[in-house]
């Protein structure tokens, strides 16, 4: 097992010798002589255990503990002292400590000490990824730009009414992730939240999707089926892409918003649906109303309460927490340990306009985890956000990177080409034809 650990001492000596032999154990190591040099290693690396001497020149460890664990909860920290205190001990402890070693009594101690806290550190970072994934209600959006604050509050207040909303912004905002929050922020969170994007069917698709049909209403209707009006009774429905809706179906829909009715297509009886409406769209709807694609009814109706998402260029206080987000949940599915991330990687990150946003990051994200050597994402991790020319070779033909990249995403997705597919934003015709291009599999 390795790691990356950090070791802050204002013994030079002690420093360098502790150096020394955690980096013939094959640890990743760092070492800082002062609390300051050493918060500032913390922003710039992953680390994973953190030994820290309690007397500082700048700073008493015991209570340096505390601001660590603080924006690091995943680390764990292993204090050092000249003197045993119990008092210090205890302290120490409470404030988050992993352990407390007096020195002179490390030699022996440090190294299964240390094997011990990265065990408590791999199940920390399981623990912190599992409560993402089943994150709910507003805990999902992550940030804390005023522009960020400022919707986040609004779809607070608005999710303890039963008002429909509009979520406007570009794509890749993170639109799905306001609704799922409202839904789960209201009194209807025990039923069900369904979710529907308008640009992805023909009208007839989104028809038969959103009224459900009978069997026999058309060709290949072979039985009865419900439609997400009727799925979402009780609950939440989100359309997303709504300005994509064919203006024929805002007709019916503006009939369910204003009575609760709807009929199913080849049938004539009428349903009854109570559902709260959420719908998002990245266009102007005003605009599609002056073009006779929106109907202004219906526009009337669907913007009771607007929350306009920010483009991640106007929040890129964000990104780097973002990201971090994003490196935990991919490596994690990765199995990835030891995990180095270069202070350039963010100030990369940060260079670009991002105009997919949140969904564009989270996929560089995803995709540098595959390109990068060494377990350390850096620079070179990003090419399509790097402003470094790609070194001269006569072995690098384009052809040939793109015969290599290829086949890092195909280990990276375990042979699963759709999903390698999405991830080289192609579509899987074109990939099975560069597989036999390149005689790949």
């Amino acid at each position: 097992m390795s790691g990356n650990i950090l070791i802050i001492d204002d013994e030079i000596k002690l420093l360098k010798l502790l150096g020394m032999i955690l980096t013939q154990e094959n640890f990743n190591v760092k070492e800082a002589s002062t609390a300051r040099s050493a918060m500032t290693m913390l922003e710039q690396y992953e680390f994973d255990v953190v030994l820290c001497d309690v007397r500082l020149p700048d700073a008493f460890g015991v209570e340096l503990v505390r601001s660590v664990k603080s924006k690091y909860p995943h680390l764990e920290i292993i204090l050092m002292t000249a003197f045993g205190n119990i008092t210090d001990a205890v302290q120490a402890m409470k404030n988050g400590a992993y352990d407390y070693l007096v020195k002179g009594d490390d030699n022996e101690k440090i190294i299964p000490l240390v094997y011990k806290a990265l065990e408590k550190v791999k199940d920390n970072r399981s623990k912190i990824v599992q409560k993402t994934a089943v994150t709910k209600g507003f805990g999902q959006i992550i940030g804390t730009s005023p522009l960020i604050l400022q919707s986040k509050k609004l779809a607070e207040k608005v999710a303890l009414t039963d008002a429909a909303v509009l979520l406007t912004g570009e794509t890749g905002t993170g639109k799905e992730v306001f609704a799922n929050a409202i839904h789960d922020g209201s009194e209807r969170n025990k039923n069900n939240f369904v979710a529907i994007n308008c640009s992805a069917f023909s009208k007839e698709i989104l028809e038969s999707e959103l009224f459900g049909h009978k069997q026999g209403a058309f060709t290949g209707a072979v039985k009865d089926k419900k439609g997400l009006i009727e799925e979402a009774n009780g609950g939440t429905l989100f359309l997303d892409e709504i300005g994509e809706m064919p203006i024929e179906l805002q007709a019916k829909l503006l009939r369910v918003l204003e009575t609760g009715e709807f009929i199913k297509m080849g049938e004539t009886k009428v349903s009854r649906s109570d559902f709260r409406l959420i719908a998002a769209t990245n266009r102007d709807l005003e605009d599609e109303i002056k073009q006779g694609h929106f109907r202004e009814d219906l526009y009337f109706r669907l913007n009771v309460f607007e929350i306009h998402l920010p483009p991640l260029r106007e929040r890129k206080e964000d990104l780097k927490i973002l990201a971090k987000g994003f490196i935990d949940i991919f490596s994690r599915k990765l199995h990835l340990s030891a995990l180095q991330v270069s202070p350039d990687y963010y100030k990369t990150l940060e260079k670009n306009d991002w105009k997919g946003n949140i969904r564009e990051l989270r996929n560089a994200v995803e995709r540098s985890l595959i390109l990068m050597e060494n377990n350390t994402l850096d620079v070179e991790s990003l090419p399509h956000y790097s402003d470094k020319a790609i070194p001269e070779s006569d072995s690098l033909s384009i052809r040939s990177l793109e015969k290599v990249h290829i086949q890092k995403v195909l280990n990276y997705t375990k042979g699963n080409k759709a999903e390698a597919a999405r991830l080289l934003e192609i579509g899987i015709a074109t990939l099975y034809r560069k597989l036999e291009e390149y005689g790949l599999r």
